[in-house]
């Protein structure tokens, strides 16, 4: 079994986290960040589980699995959230409502068709652990620089109702839960998922210490957009040198205008160019395995250059060869990890 704590580095984040420490007085860069690893088998429901559903489920121990056989990561290295995400976190981002009806299954069935998901307890466990991973890696990054929870990126769920395979949006409640013990002062959500995260957008929108960032294929889904605090919203097959010259133009700025104390990272590589992502929705776009690493590395370097910590999270990849899809969300690790071994 995965140790829950790295060294004890977790107790000790959580803790400074509730006393409302910060990494203030430390930079982090390439050079001097490290790489904390947070990571459950129970993310993945497999007993059941249809193999042929849109969702690839078995795409979470694929990675991990991948990430150990290529050395990146040892298991013994890895935190385990401890328990999954409580109401205190999770009603700081939805309605209580809306979490107890999912939690106890009596949502209305629009509703769960909705969230695309079938519905069981294993499920419910399964989604809050990656939540409360996602907040794990939140608080072990502002420590050691980089984090990255081998799962997560759940951006289509809004307060009161989950979308697109979303029951909880991971990424707005880690940013309100450090918001609020006073762990970070400014939070900035980067997402570059193919599709836009509109429910971060959305329950983030009346939090002006915290900033979104979306860039997506325009056509993809959902249908009605959320306002971020920078979209950009791009043509169907763009490639990887429009795509990265819209990057560096745009997340800069908004780096140095918000000025956060944590970057949440979604790197979703569903805008690969042979992501199947293309065979049900109307937006795509044309990246190749060198452009989501190039990706990866401006993003964390960006970050970490302006001695910025960064939290990754998987988000979305539909390919339905899972050793292609594990390789494609490893590489956001893989940069992480280079970054950090760096001199």
């Amino acid at each position: 079994p995965m140790p829950l704590l790295r060294r004890g580095v977790a107790r000790s984040v959580s803790r400074a986290a509730r006393q409302g420490r910060t990494h203030k007085s430390q930079l982090h860069t390439a050079s001097s960040a490290e790489v904390a690893w947070v990571y459950s088998r129970e993310y993945a429901v497999l007993d059941g589980w249809d193999s042929g559903h849109r969702f690839a489920m078995e795409k979470y121990p694929r990675l991990f699995d991948r990430l150990v056989q290529r050395g990146v990561l040892s298991p013994s290295e890895v935190c385990e959230p401890a328990d999954p995400a409580g109401n205190e976190w999770l009603h700081r981002a939805h309605s209580a409502e809306y979490v107890a009806g999912y939690c106890d299954g009596t949502l209305a069935p629009n509703a769960m068709r909705r969230i695309g998901l079938p519905w069981s307890p294993a499920m419910v466990r399964a989604v809050r652990l990656e939540v409360a991973g996602t907040l794990l890696a939140a608080r072990l990054a502002l420590s050691t620089g980089i984090a990255c929870n081998l799962g997560g990126g759940t951006h289509h769920a809004q307060r009161a109702a989950g979308s697109g395979f979303n029951p909880f949006n991971d990424l707005a409640v880690a940013s309100l839960a450090l918001l609020a013990e006073g762990a970070a002062r400014r939070v900035l959500v980067v997402d570059l998922d193919v599709h836009q995260g509109d429910g971060t957008a959305a329950i983030l929108s009346e939090e002006p210490r915290a900033a979104t960032f979306s860039m997506h294929a325009a056509r993809a889904f959902p249908v009605r957009k959320q306002r971020s605090t920078v979209d950009v919203g791009l043509p169907n097959g763009t490639g990887d040198e429009e795509y990265l010259r819209l990057l560096r133009e745009h997340l800069p700025p908004l780096l140095d205008e918000h000025r956060p104390d944590l970057v949440l990272y979604d790197a979703g590589v569903d805008c690969h160019g042979a992501d199947a992502v293309r065979t049900f929705c109307r937006g795509h776009l044309s990246l190749t395995a060198a452009g989501l690493r190039k990706r990866d590395f401006f993003v964390m370097d960006e970050c970490l250059s302006r001695g910025v910590p960064v939290a990754t999270v998987i988000g979305g990849g539909y390919s339905t060869d899972m050793d292609e899809l594990a390789s494609r969300h490893a590489i956001h690790a893989e940069v992480a990890a280079a970054l950090a071994n760096c001199s």
